[in-house]
């Protein structure tokens, strides 16, 4: 009978690139051990289309492609390191953590990112060292892979990412605050906010708002709420008080949405070519964190903001979230309003919480 594994693996040195592109697709289907090596050795191959098929391949074979792909880490030729690592980013464990830490130092900065993602991956905590020297890596999405690995990491990373916030590199502020805020650690709380009122970088305390609204803890609640009163964070503050889900924010964001209030100074927002106020931005983000939130008191304010065109398909989208609760509100409003764009988003808003278009 024949071995159509082998036959395949055979078929990988034929002159006809279309056919070795085949061959390691079918490789692949086959999920046979024996195809790993001679698939490795196609990251080499000069048709493109072949190398891919060969990735493909490797990344459904899985575990048993692991350790050759490890020793491709230190391959002279920096392709294979990166289509080897590209894989690891997907299929790696802890046999290979010592070459993926050592391509940590790779000249090539798409090695250093797929390796700061396989090692995020394994999760181990030797790796916290190496990665939190990345976080001031030139490249952004390095920076960024390794900000990810360290939070995958969590607990073990915790006091490194912690300490980075007192880094004198603004970069290894910022990715330790995003790090943080991807750990949800209740640890971090304190040391952000200390870090949201004395951090000199504008770009760092933003990102420690979008952190803090990430952990979610409600001891972040007052001083979000005394922050939002600053141009430039307000709209950052608003939402993460949505994503905290913290009823005590609910009259502050009702009062937003009504227009109570408003800050003496307002920063504006260029975009596409129009010039906006914060205000109106603020406007949205303030409907949909009361829709996050889901507490009944911000429905006829949710209601109310249905009648103007700057809040009205955010107001339409948080009511949905309410379910039932907002048909028979919704009804009323139907019944008495005469503008097609305004009833146009009531109707569609009682047809996402349930109620028949028939009976509208």
């Amino acid at each position: 009978m024949a071995d159509t594994v082998a036959e395949q693996i055979a078929a990988l040195e034929d002159e006809d690139w279309a056919i070795r592109e085949e061959a390691a697709t079918m490789l692949g289907a086959f999920r046979d051990p024996r195809a790993v090596a001679p698939l490795v050795a196609m990251l080499r191959d000069r048709d493109r289309a072949v190398r891919d098929a060969a990735i493909g391949a490797l990344l459904a074979i899985g575990e048993s492609a692991v350790i050759p792909l490890g020793d491709c880490l230190s391959d002279p030729v920096l392709t294979v390191q990166e289509l080897a690592s590209s894989v690891l980013a997907t299929i790696a464990d802890a046999r290979v953590l010592t070459p993926l830490m050592a391509a940590l130092s790779s000249p090539d900065w798409i090695v250093r990112m797929h390796a700061a993602k396989a090692l995020g991956r394994i999760q181990d905590p030797e790796a916290v060292g190496p990665l939190v020297l990345l976080l001031q890596d030139k490249v952004k999405a390095v920076r960024e892979e390794a900000s990810t690995a360290l939070a995958a990491i969590g607990e073990a990373a915790l006091s490194s990412l912690l300490a980075a916030l007192t880094h004198g590199e603004w970069l290894v502020r910022l990715h330790a605050v995003e790090a943080l805020g991807k750990t949800r650690s209740s640890e971090a709380v304190v040391p952000l906010l200390s870090v949201l009122f004395n951090d000199q970088d504008r770009a760092v305390r933003e990102d420690a708002v979008r952190a803090l609204g990430q952990i979610g803890d409600a001891r972040a609640v007052e001083f979000l709420m005394t922050v939002m009163k600053e141009p430039g964070l307000r709209p950052l503050a608003i939402e993460a008080l949505g994503r905290i889900g913290d009823r005590r924010a609910v009259p502050v964001l009702i009062n937003i949405l009504e227009g109570v209030d408003r800050p003496k100074t307002s920063q504006p927002i260029d975009s596409c070519g129009d010039h906006w106020n914060e205000d109106i931005i603020v406007l949205g983000v303030a409907a949909k964190a009361l829709g996050v939130i889901r507490d009944e008191a911000a429905i006829p304010s949710l209601i109310k903001a249905l009648r103007y065109t700057m809040t009205r398909p955010d107001a339409a989208d948080a009511l949905t979230r309410f379910g039932n609760r907002v048909i028979a509100p919704l009804l009323t409003l139907l019944a008495q309003e005469s503008d097609d764009n305004i009833r146009y988003h009531i109707k569609e808003t009682l047809t996402k919480v349930g109620w028949r278009a028939g009976r509208i």
